[in-house]
């Protein structure tokens, strides 16, 4: 299997700032490449948890009796934690995003590279593919998902053809697909592409959902000076963290106690996100739109 190699490697594990005996998460463990270098940094009482609700990530688990691994989505991560008898960790680790192996396994229908069966599933237990979506949202419904979550500009153009188009003929295929939506696409066809593909994506796998879900129960999680690491591909995810990181809620909303004192959940580590430097962006392309916050829990 060949998993895409690790954006912002070294940032983020240092980002972590781990202590040998510390427990540590790994939210999207893939093809364990975080995971192996945080195990490296732990001692014989250090402990690793590692989420993935892909099952073909569970062939890449660390043999290691430190190590653990849950197949789960990271949106369960408090109640996994507890089943396994952790209430508190040191530090948490997500690398959000699709990995470069479901991009490039045809049959799971990530990618209009290859015609495949619409699916898109990063769990293949749910129920909801992108053919499903496609065949069955109103024309209202689609709008809304192209333009939240691909802020495609012609998003009722594009619902109103996908409407007109099922009607002669189900959407089943990536080449079903794009050869209904052909009349519509504006712009440079791979970009307007990139984003419908996206849309669909996050709208199966209900990701801006399950990263809000994540990011409530990691500050829950987090012992007080733990470590929360994101790294983000997209500008939905990277605002969504960025609001919560400063205010405690994705809305961004700032809460002041009786007194006028913000309420402040982390500090944060760079005012900046980090990105990559010229030399990794040449040789990993994931890197280029790859954005990472690190902050500090303060209570």
């Amino acid at each position: 299997m060949t998993y895409h190699v690790p954006v912002l490697l070294e940032e983020s594990i240092a980002g972590m700032n781990i202590k040998p005996d510390g427990v540590y998460v790994d939210v999207t463990f893939g093809g364990g490449g975080h995971s192996r270098q945080i195990i490296e940094k732990l001692g014989d009482k250090g402990r690793l948890i590692a989420f993935d609700q892909d099952l073909d990530a569970e062939q890449n688990v660390l043999k290691d009796e430190r190590f653990l691994f849950v197949n789960s989505n990271f949106s369960y991560l408090k109640r996994f934690l507890r089943v396994h008898g952790y209430s508190k960790v040191d530090g948490i680790l997500a690398d959000l995003g699709v990995s470069s192996f479901q991009f490039d396994t045809a049959e799971r229908g990530f990618s209009y590279r290859f015609d495949a069966h619409l699916d898109m599933r990063m769990n293949s237990g749910t129920d909801l593919t992108a053919a499903i979506l496609v065949n069955t949202y109103s024309a209202s419904e689609l709008q809304d998902v192209f333009s939240k979550y691909g802020e495609v500009r012609n998003s009722k153009s594009l619902a109103l053809e996908i409407v007109k188009q099922r009607k002669n003929r189900k959407i089943e295929t990536t080449s079903d697909f794009m050869n209904a939506i052909d009349s519509v696409i504006r712009g440079n066809r791979l970009k307007y592409l990139s984003q419908v593909f996206q849309a669909l994506r996050i709208e199966v796998n209900q990701e801006m959902e399950v990263l809000k879900d994540f990011l409530e129960q990691a500050h829950e999680v987090l012992n007080v000076e733990g470590r929360l690491v994101v790294i983000s591909y997209h500008s939905l995810e990277d605002r969504m963290v960025k609001q919560f990181l400063k205010t405690g809620n994705v809305e961004g909303l700032q809460k002041e106690d009786d007194f006028g004192n913000k309420y402040k959940p982390f500090k944060l580590i760079t005012k900046k996100p980090i990105v990559a430097n010229e030399k990794e962006n040449r040789i990993n392309k994931r890197a280029r739109s790859a954005k990472m916050r690190i902050a500090e829990k303060l209570e």
